[in-house]
């Protein structure tokens, strides 16, 4: 992060434009394909959402769905409606990967609500068009870039703090720099997010991307509001995010396997953890 947010200094361009300018190179494609591409992956996080806000129904495992809806429909909590909104589109992404909806894995399926729920809630409440969201976007790319060349995206090596803590620093980032957050902002934002997940365990009941993995993309995506509004308002991060990223990577390998996505541990193993698990696959 440090050498992104550097060049990003040095040269005058956004980490957008930086993302942009490296995806191209990459691809061999130009920076218009590029952009192209990343409008068409908005599209159906935008889908996703929708489709997600409107289900009632339950997975095949009857485990999760229709709660998406359920907040949406909430208008007196404690979280005000910029919070609330951003939580019920990530649960409502969540729920249609449950349902086997078409939904982009941002960076995983199972973390895949956070980044677009908090950008939805902002194109929303503040009317960023859909250009500025894919800038956004393209800025999250490139903190996906780092945490995966540095540490893990995946729940199977780290924890659920590698799936859920990338994508709420993902979305940190992504929400400081549409609010006109600098390049240090963005970076401080994104080692706010992480350190309060870091640890996380990924502990599916039943070995399905469900409980407690849909819920836990809302309060993702709550993590990662904070974590901008802390960032923007002049609050750091006292360790640098590169080292916060090596921390989320050295606890990853310590953490026990029974914890990393196999389901033999955590909530997975809870009574009623074990007699949904018999329920599901003895139906």
């Amino acid at each position: 992060m440090e050498d992104l947010m550097s060049l990003a200094e040095s040269s005058g361009k956004s980490v957008a434009n930086i993302i942009v300018e490296y995806e191209a190179e990459h691809s061999l494609k130009s920076d218009i394909s590029v952009k192209k591409h990343m409008s068409e992956i908005w599209q159906v996080m935008k889908d996703s959402a929708d489709k997600g806000v409107a289900n009632t129904q339950k997975s095949v495992s009857g485990m999760v769905g229709g709660d998406a809806k359920k907040l949406f429909m909430y208008e007196s909590g404690y979280c005000g409606n910029f919070v609330r909104d951003a939580a019920a589109y990530a649960v409502a992404v969540a729920e249609t990967n449950a349902v086997m909806g078409k939904i982009a894995a941002c960076p995983t399926a199972g973390s895949c609500g956070i980044v677009p729920g908090v950008l939805l809630a902002a194109q929303k409440h503040y009317g960023y068009s859909d250009e500025r969201i894919g800038q956004a976007l393209f800025t999250a790319t490139g903190i996906g870039m780092v945490i995966e060349n540095n540490a893990m995206i995946a729940g199977a090596q780290g924890g659920c703090q590698a799936e859920c803590g990338s994508a709420a620093g993902m979305a940190a980032g992504a929400l400081a720099d549409l609010a006109g957050g600098d390049v240090r902002q963005i970076g401080n934002a994104v080692a706010l997010a992480i350190k309060n997940l870091l640890g996380l365990a990924c502990d599916p009941v039943a070995g399905l991307v469900e409980v407690p993995c849909v819920k836990r993309n809302g309060f993702a995506a709550t993590v990662a509001v904070v974590a901008a509004d802390m960032s923007l308002a002049g609050i750091n991060s006292v360790i640098p995010v590169d080292e916060v990223i090596d921390a989320m990577y050295r606890i990853g390998r310590m953490l026990p396997e029974a914890i990393r996505e196999t389901a033999q541990g955590g909530l997975a193993t809870t009574c009623t953890g074990l007699k949904l698990k018999k329920k599901i696959y003895n139906d």
